[in-house]
């Protein structure tokens, strides 16, 4: 991932933009009317030397900042995942994430530079070769309690603020105290300092007569050190003029969020340098660490901070585990489940990866072929390392399909899979998980392939959170499908990397109830944890009947560390199912599904929820299924219920059908069910259930009352959420969107209960 960083005052010099006034002359000359002087000449030539004074300082930066980003995105065709500014820069980063546009950001700092420009007698220094602690512990040995920190640019560099008297007589502590350099700047006041109380105001009422739209793009908050929330970019634009400039904290966040590339948009080299200089001395900043404050900040007056903490602090990014999102690489605790016959497509996984989520695509009923296809599509669109998976579902039936998978996902370096269905472990699924197990440098077991495993039964918990069963590693070891490294390794990791808890969803849930199932993983989760001693954290995740911010608000507040959504995704353009079935599940309800046989585990009668409302699919799959339980052969049948079944249901002979499935089971099922009439009948009564899924993802209309469909009432919930928006129609609903929007809702659900419940 990439950040785009853009400088402030300090890096304006004679000559800048030189490259970019001929290039962008409507906005050029869009500036020179706003401003009243030429922008170009000012930064090219600046003949009475104004450049330097903060009332033209600010403005001509913003101009070619802005200018400079535009270039950028115009040679690159792709705009950043991140955004950040440093003081004035700030303006920057919120103009590329759409919070306005270019001549509202002009104006908006041409006013901040007239009212800082006309503070006088104020003063500042950067201080160098001192940490920020230190630095505050110098401020308050001394007795400089007129001195406030106002940048906290790098571990090696900050800068004091303000009077400038106090300033100069600030010298000889602190190169007494073993600083490197202690440079007295070029400015007219104490910026970014409590002395600032008077333009900040002034400010505030400025910017009520201007609407600011929250960021599209995620940028860091000088003042917080952490992403714009809704509805902050007034507050947070007005706090920055009295506020310290956090960029070493802003960095480092940015580093904890798995950002690789941070590149200075603008002129000069400054924030570059810092950044090298972070990189090399500082350790990442994790979200749940932002909270707490900092030692530094001690010598930050109490104008200077909030006098109160506002615990009801939440917001789609902070939500989940920050350790979950970092490991996966996520911006959101939200990843999308998958769904069968690649009903999850490409598509879907993709888009959501680019927005800092992860799909997983359905691989079930699909043959290996298809599955490589869509590995390539997907690694095609995202080559940058952005979060996908893949599905893997348990096949007692045929485990050679189990094999053929995993070699695809070792083959094309797939390091997150979604094992789903499970009862037991499978070869295939250790397979996977053991391969290229090594030890860090702290000793502790890491695996390069991270398993989640959907699961609503305790026993099969119990399967994942602990390691490998020892039959099934020497297995492996004897057929050389593991090493013996990875083999002595196996036994201090679980089976799975982190679980879901799946209850009331389309898939093997059991009927399980999210607030009954979750807390009891939870409670495993920790025993399994101390039993096997593992050094990381299982996190637990919730998934099934999460379709609006109030049940994912809920599936948070029970513990979990992350949400899965399904049935939601299944309703948008990305899915990869007929147009025919969509237009059916965009006006379905709660009440509109009901549960039916699993084709994949017909004989044991595991049930999976299906739509209900304008198919028979529900009625006949349940009618197949107690015929199989009262009957040992399709010979037993008598003549109006096999005449039922045949021109009714499967408008086919049983004999047509029998053809069938010999043509695509493998011989071994096919002998057996020559040998054995009831397992004869499974398979017969088995192809239903794949033919309603063709019938109903190729939108064969006349055929609609056999549709497969299956679907939890989620979706329903969600339908009634978003009626009388442009997301009540499916053609305007797009995966990513439905996260983000889902995600940011719950913040604000949540922050409206807490402070509810506080009273």
């Amino acid at each position: 991932m990439i950040a785009y960083l853009f400088p402030g005052q300090g890096s304006q010099h004679v000559g800048m933009g030189k490259e970019l006034f001929d290039e962008f002359k409507d906005l050029t000359a869009q500036a020179d009317e706003i401003l009243g002087y030429s922008v170009r000449e000012l930064c090219l030539e600046d003949p009475e030397n104004k450049l330097s004074q903060t009332s033209y300082t600010q403005p001509a930066l913003y101009v070619v900042n802005a200018l400079s980003y535009l270039k950028k995105t115009a040679q690159t065709g792709n705009k950043p995942d991140y955004l950040a500014g440093h003081s004035l820069g700030e303006y920057n980063a919120l103009l590329a994430a759409g919070c306005f546009d270019f001549a509202t950001g002009l104006k908006l700092v041409q006013k901040r530079g007239e009212l800082m420009g006309r503070i006088v007698g104020g003063g500042m220094a950067a201080i160098i070769g001192l940490s920020p602690e230190k630095i505050a512990e110098v401020l308050d040995s001394a007795g400089f309690k007129s001195i406030d920190i106002a940048n906290f640019n790098s571990n090696s560099q900050t800068v004091i603020s303000g009077p400038a008297e106090d300033i100069n007589r600030a010298r000889g502590a602190f190169e007494k105290a073993g600083a490197k350099m202690y440079a007295v700047l070029k400015v007219s006041g104490a910026f970014h300092s409590r002395y600032m109380e008077e333009v900040k105001a002034e400010f505030a009422g400025f910017l009520d007569g201007y609407q600011l739209k929250d960021p599209a793009i995620p940028v860091v908050s000088n003042v917080r050190a952490r992403m714009y929330r809704p509805g902050e970019t007034k507050k947070n634009l007005v706090d920055q003029i009295a506020g310290p400039v956090k960029w070493l904290d802003s960095i480092r966040y940015l580093m904890g969020k798995g950002v690789t590339e941070m590149e200075q948009v603008g002129p000069g080299r400054v924030l570059t340098e810092l950044v090298n200089s972070i990189l090399k001395e500082a350790q990442p900043l994790y979200e749940a660490e932002i909270d707490v404050p900092p030692a530094r900040e001690a010598a930050e007056t109490a104008a200077a901070r909030p006098e109160s903490k506002d615990v009801f602090e939440v917001s789609a990014f902070s939500l989940g585990d920050s350790g979950f999102k970092q490991d996966y690489n996520l911006r959101y605790a939200y990843l999308a489940g998958s769904m069968y016959r690649g009903i999850s497509s490409p598509e879907m996984v993709v888009r959501l990866g680019r927005a800092g989520m992860m799909g997983f695509f359905g691989t079930g009923g699909l043959d290996p072929g298809t599955v490589e296809e869509a590995i390539r599509a997907i690694q095609k669109g995202l080559p940058n390392g952005e979060a996908y998976g893949i599905n893997l579902v348990y096949n007692p039936v045929d485990p050679s399909w189990e094999e053929n998978l995993v070699d695809l996902f070792l083959q094309y370096g797939i390091r997150n899979v979604e094992a789903s269905a499970y009862i037991s472990v499978s070869k295939a699924l250790a397979r996977y998980r053991l391969t290229g197990l090594y030890r860090d440098d702290k000793g502790n077991v890491r695996a390069a392939n991270r398993v989640i495993a959907k699961l609503s039964r305790p026993e099969v918990a119990e399967l994942f959170l602990s390691p490998v069963p020892t039959r099934i590693v020497d297995r492996l070891l004897a057929e050389k499908s593991i090493t013996p490294e990875e083999a002595r390794l196996s036994s201090e990791i679980p089976l799975a990397e982190d679980i879901c808890v799946e209850a009331d969803s389309a898939g093997h849930t059991d009927r399980g109830v999210a607030a009954v199932l979750i807390p009891a993983m939870l409670k495993m989760r920790d025993e399994m944890m101390s039993r096997h001693r593992y050094p990381r954290k299982v996190r637990v995740g919730a998934a099934g009947g999460i379709g609006t911010p109030e049940s994912a608000a809920a599936a948070f507040i029970l513990g979990a560390d992350f949400i899965v959504t399904g049935s939601i995704n299944q309703c948008t353009v990305e899915a990869g199912i007929s147009e025919v079935v969509k237009d059916m599940l965009e006006d379905i309800n709660v009440q509109d599904t009901d549960y039916a046989p699993a084709g994949d585990m017909f004989e044991l009668g595991a049930k999976v929820q299906v739509l209900r409302k304008g198919v028979f699919f529900p009625a006949r799959a349940n009618k197949l299924h107690d015929i199989y339980r009262h009957y040992e052969s399709l010979e037993q049948l008598d003549e109006k219920t096999r005449e039922q079944i045949q021109e009714r249901y499967f408008q086919k002979s049983f004999s047509e059908v029998w053809e069938e499935v010999c043509s695509y089971y493998p011989a071994n099922e096919v002998e057996k069910a020559r040998n054995n009439p009831k397992h004869k009948m499974a398979l017969v009564f088995r192809w239903y259930f794949g033919y309603s899924t063709r019938l109903a993802l190729q939108g064969i209309a006349e055929r609609k009352v056999d549709f497969q469909v299956q679907c939890g009432p989620a979706l329903g919930a969600f339908n009634q959420w978003v009626k009388g928006t442009p997301l009540e129609k499916w053609k305007n609903r797009h995966v990513d969107e439905i996260g983000r929007k889902l995600m940011e809702e719950t913040a604000s659900v949540l922050k409206e209960r807490f402070k509810s419940l506080a009273g």
